[in-house]
């Protein structure tokens, strides 16, 4: 089955890296994310109060889950991390609808 782009226009993967390029997926959606390393790592405030503000809401969400939250909605609004479809990478032939991180890693998360 053909899916990455090297698949699709006969290039060699090595090829491919030799020019530095990604090999894309062209059937899929790609997931995307910030690192937050780089942002830890960075000398611009603002990427640095990003980073301190996802370590804030892991707190609030640690101590949540040590109050034993078993509320759906409030595990739905406070856990699940569904995908942003604005942030896609590359081409699919299905769309953008990634699943995310839903409703079994909220449960599992806040528990």
């Amino acid at each position: 089955m053909k899916i990455y782009f090297t698949d699709f226009f006969n290039i060699s993967p090595e090829t491919l890296d030799k020019y530095g390029a990604f090999n894309v997926s062209l059937i899929n959606d790609l997931p995307l994310f910030v690192d937050p390393f780089l942002l830890f790592g960075s000398k611009n405030p603002s990427y640095q109060e990003l980073h301190k503000n996802i370590l804030n809401y892991l707190v609030f969400l640690k101590e949540k889950s040590e109050q034993g939250i078993t509320e759906q909605a409030k595990i739905k609004a406070w856990y699940t991390f569904s995908e942003i479809k604005q942030n896609w990478f590359g081409y699919s032939k299905v769309g953008n609808s990634g699943s995310g991180l839903g409703e079994k890693f909220g449960k599992a998360m806040s528990s």
